[in-house]
C-alpha cells in the first residue's frame, strides 16, 4: 500500500481541501497522510473564515511524517502564507521528497483569497520548481503565465511558459473553458491532450483537489505522467458523472464511487 502525504487545508464541510484528498487517496486503495497548513470554516455556499497554522507547526508535522512512513508521493494544495511556503519547501528539499504534485490554490470559487500574495511569490522562487507536475486551473494558469487563456492555443502558451519558468510538467486545466473540459498537459516535450465530456452537474466542489490527489496516487504507483492524469482525469469524470447532492449550494463529490463494489 502506496504512503501517499497531502499538505492543504482542512475543510470542515468535508468537499475539498484536506478531507477531499483522503476521500481521494483512499479511493485508489493507498494510504493517506496530511499534513495541515490552515483551518477553514466552510461549506458548500463559500469561505468564512480562515486560520493559518504557524509555521513551526508545518514542520513539526513534516517532520513526523518523514521520519516514520516515507510517502511515495506529495499533493500540496492550500498553502496560505510566506512562512508555511518557506517551511514546506525547505522540509521536501532536505528528505528529498519526490512525485510532488502541486495544485496551486489561489482564490476558492466563491472569491475569498486563499493564498496571500507574498505566498504567492515565495511559491515562485522556492517551492513551484520542486514539483513533478504544476495543475493550476484557467484563472490560475493566467496567473502563473501572465497571458489571457481563451482557447487551445492560449493554453498551449501559457503551458510552454510555466514549464519556461519554473522547468516542471503542467497540467492546464479546462473546466473553465465555455465548451469543453479538456486538460492540456506539457511535460517540456510533448503536449498531451487530456478530454473528457462536459457534465451538466453543478456540484464539482473540490475537483482540482480531487484530480491532484488522484495524480499523485496514480505516480506513486509507477505510472508515467500522461497515464497519471489520465487515469486520474476519468477517476474525477465517474465521481462527478455519481450525482452526488449533498448542501444547499456548489456539492462535493462522490469520492468512494471507485471502490464501492468492493465494499
Amino acid at each position: 500500500m502506496n504512503p501517499i502525504l497531502t499538505i492543504a487545508g482542512s475543510d470542515c464541510s468535508g468537499g475539498a481541501g484536506i478531507q477531499a484528498d483522503l476521500k481521494t487517496i483512499m479511493a485508489h486503495g493507498a494510504y493517506g497522510m496530511s499534513v495541515i497548513t490552515a483551518l477553514t470554516a466552510q461549506n458548500t455556499m463559500g469561505v468564512y473564515a480562515i486560520e493559518n497554522t504557524k509555521p513551526e507547526m508545518i514542520g513539526a508535522q513534516l517532520d513526523a511524517v518523514f521520519t516514520d512512513i516515507f510517502p511515495a508521493a506529495v499533493k500540496i494544495g492550500m498553502i496560505p502564507d510566506e512562512s508555511a511556503v518557506r517551511v514546506i519547501s525547505e522540509k521536501l528539499r532536505m528528505y528529498q521528497a519526490h512525485n510532488i504534485v502541486i495544485d496551486p490554490v489561489m482564490v476558492s470559487t466563491s472569491g475569498m483569497r486563499l493564498m496571500q500574495e507574498k505566498a504567492l511569490d515565495a511559491a515562485h522562487r522556492q517551492l513551484f520548481s520542486l514539483a513533478s507536475v504544476l495543475t493550476p486551473n484557467i484563472p490560475e494558469a493566467e496567473v502563473l503565465s501572465d497571458r489571457s487563456i481563451t482557447d487551445e492555443a492560449s493554453m498551449r502558451y501559457a503551458a510552454e511558459k510555466i514549464f519556461q519558468t519554473y522547468g516542471c510538467a503542467v497540467l492546464c486545466k479546462g473546466g473553465h473553458l465555455p465548451d469543453r473540459a479538456d486538460d492540456l498537459l506539457y511535460d517540456g516535450r510533448m503536449f498531451y491532450h487530456v478530454t473528457a465530456q462536459r457534465l451538466e452537474n453543478p456540484n464539482t466542489h473540490g475537483t482540482g483537489c480531487t484530480l491532484s490527489s488522484a495524480i499523485a496516487c496514480n505516480l506513486a504507483e509507477g505510472k508515467t505522467l500522461p497515464d497519471a492524469v489520465r487515469n486520474a482525469k476519468e477517476y474525477l469524470t465517474k465521481v462527478i458523472a455519481a450525482g452526488l447532492d449533498l448542501g444547499k449550494g456548489n456539492g462535493p463529490l462522490h469520492h468512494v464511487l471507485k471502490n464501492i463494489n468492493s465494499f
